[in-house]
């Protein structure tokens, strides 16, 4: 039976089978059973490489973070992260380049994790869910994820590509206009739009009009 480590769009830790491109982490967000106990604890949202420099994990370890597991980059740009600047160093200077272009300033990680979690997270306590918006579709950028009868749905080249935690797996065309229900936190859609390219699964490619 798959962990409860995969990662949606709308930021939903999920058991699924699928492993996905990337891993990250939000802190140690299990218990001593490998069970989920907390959304998040740190401000601090990361993707990473699957593998680098050789180091292996033993996954959901006692008291060390949570490995948490994405489709792809623009998947987990949906739920709230941004590249590690470790592992990731060449995207993160990418991110941060592009952040500064399209928010008037450079910031440090920090700085930028302070402004993703105020456009990623609403509400208080157990009351905390997933901020979202409404925007004219026609201004979004590719690569945003939009909430669409209850879906995740990536819009990619004219068209919206349906989420599965292990591929996309339907294709239908993005109106050309409308107000549309935004996943992708603000913030990282103008860094999309100031010119950061993130990557895809290889299944989008393969579902062409």
């Amino acid at each position: 039976m798959p962990l409860q480590n995969r990662v949606t769009p709308f930021g939903e830790i999920v058991a699924v089978a699928g492993r996905g491109l990337l891993f990250g982490n939000r802190g140690i967000l299990h218990d001593d059973e490998r069970r989920i106990v907390r959304s998040w604890q740190a401000q601090r949202w990361i993707t990473c490489v699957t593998e680098f420099r050789g180091r292996h994990r033993e996954l959901m370890r006692p008291h060390s973070y949570t490995e948490l597991f994405f489709l792809d980059e623009v998947a987990a740009f949906a739920a709230g992260h941004r590249p590690c600047a470790e592992c990731r160093h060449a995207d993160y200077q990418r991110f941060k380049s592009a952040w500064a272009t399209a928010h008037g300033a450079t910031m440090s990680a920090e700085q930028m994790d302070a402004v993703i979690h105020a456009d990623r997270l609403e509400g208080r306590g157990r009351a905390q869910r997933k901020r979202t918006y409404h925007a004219e579709i026609a201004t979004l950028p590719d690569g945003v994820y939009l909430a669409l009868e209850g879906r995740a749905w990536l819009l990619w080249r004219g068209a919206l590509l349906a989420w599965s935690a292990a591929a996309y797996t339907e294709r239908r065309p993005a109106p050309r206009a409308g107000s549309v229900e935004v996943l992708t936190p603000a913030a990282l859609v103008a860094v999309f739009r100031a010119g950061y390219t993130p990557g895809v699964h290889p299944s989008a490619e393969g579902m062409g009009g």
